[in-house]
């Protein structure tokens, strides 16, 4: 009987435990809930893998320096050298050890903003970039308003909020906004390094900066991009994971325990990905050639397979767009056509349709060429409506 009774407690454990790890994730409940708010997103669809409080308006930190990192790369000449403003760097908190009278270069500002979270490197920024902080913010504000950030407004380019309650964003906007920067090539570069060199001073020479995202080389994948930390937002954490081909974005906002939180946050989330045909690619198509020893030729866009979450696969829909006919002489790998993936009114990917076989042009006497270009203005009539 004893033993009945450990049988049937064990088989109600196992069962407990199986249908724990079955449960979707929620807001609570998960033991991932300790941020005041976090969000999970695909930057390929666009898709939320997890939400907590997403778009409650929160102070965000140092994770402002994103913005400011982004703009001042945009701004053009990253390397050229300039003197630092010496009001700029006259700024208290975090620090890349810029001084009065320093040359330095925009590139190595920027990874004074993103590695050791110099608020010194975004006030210098700032100046250089617009003349005042003032009117680098006023940048800062309308490029959120382009991006669609509607819960987000900056007052400072560093994050320092002391003196005011108007600095702030939500855990979904730093989301769109990381995945916005991300594109750029040089802000994924610089935010993916846990050490970089850089040389500025008074004469410059070089030195290291540490970055402070301690997930870089802990967390499969981790790429990337900032943290933040003041005493009226509390820690907050922006970050980056590649794994299979598929990147995601996490966000937590006043969230005590965002190391584990973050990595926890990407196994669940990855685990809702799937590997998705991409409907049209490998497909055969066939074009009309004008003025060829061949009528037409074949065209294929290549195969392609993408990492989706699960929710979004259904989603994908294609659209096709040939040339109506090409004109002889062809080549094997000309482009003809492409193929646009879309989730909603998102696009997510693009293939070409290249010709996989070619033509000459064909020998014909003058009253037959006459015949051809009364063909091709027809055609062309046709397509015009005509």
């Amino acid at each position: 009987m004893k033993i009945n009774r450990q049988i049937f407690l064990f088989v109600l454990l196992c069962s407990l435990v199986i249908c724990m790890l079955a449960l979707p994730i929620s807001a609570h409940g998960t033991g991932l809930d300790s941020a005041r708010a976090a969000v999970v997103i695909d930057t390929r669809t666009g898709e939320i893998l997890y939400a907590h409080d997403e778009h409650e308006r929160l102070p965000m930190a140092s994770t402002t320096k994103i913005m400011s990192a982004l703009i001042a790369l945009e701004s053009g000449s990253p390397d050229e050298e300039f003197t630092v403003d010496s009001e700029a760097v006259r700024v208290e908190g975090s620090s890349m050890g810029l001084r009065e009278g320093d040359t330095v270069t925009m590139r190595a500002l920027v990874c004074g903003m993103l590695l050791p979270s110099g608020n010194d490197a975004a006030n210098a920024a700032a100046v250089r970039v617009s003349g005042s902080v003032e009117k680098f913010v006023g940048e800062m504000n309308a490029r959120a308003v382009q991006m669609g950030l509607k819960d987000t407004h900056f007052v400072t380019p560093s994050g320092l909020d002391d003196d005011t309650d108007e600095h702030y964003s939500s855990a979904y906007d730093m989301a769109v906004l990381a995945a916005n920067a991300l594109e750029n090539a040089d802000f994924a570069a610089i935010c993916s390094q846990k050490y970089i060199k850089v040389r500025f001073g008074q004469p410059p020479y070089d030195r290291w900066l540490t970055n402070t995202n301690r997930l870089l080389g802990s967390c499969e994948g981790v790429v990337g991009v900032k943290t933040g930390f003041t005493d009226k937002a509390k820690r907050c954490l922006v970050s980056a994971c590649e794994r299979d081909g598929a990147r995601l974005v996490c966000v937590t906002l006043g969230d005590p325990d965002d190391w584990k939180d973050h990595s926890a946050l990407y196994d669940r989330c990855f685990a809702k990905m799937r590997l998705t045909h991409m409907e049209g690619s490998g497909r055969e198509y066939s074009v009309a050639v004008a003025g060829g020893e061949k009528k037409t030729v074949t065209a294929v866009a290549a195969p392609l397979d993408l990492m989706l979450p699960e929710s979004a696969a259904d989603k994908v829909q294609a659209k096709v767009r040939m040339k109506r006919f090409i004109f002889a002489p062809v080549e094997s790998g000309e482009q003809v056509g492409s193929v646009t993936y879309y989730v909603g009114e998102r696009s997510i990917c693009e293939l070409p349709i290249r010709t996989v076989e070619g033509t000459q042009v064909v020998k014909t006497e003058k009253s037959e060429w006459k015949k051809l270009l009364k063909n091709i203005d027809t055609i062309l009539g046709k397509r015009n409506g005509g």
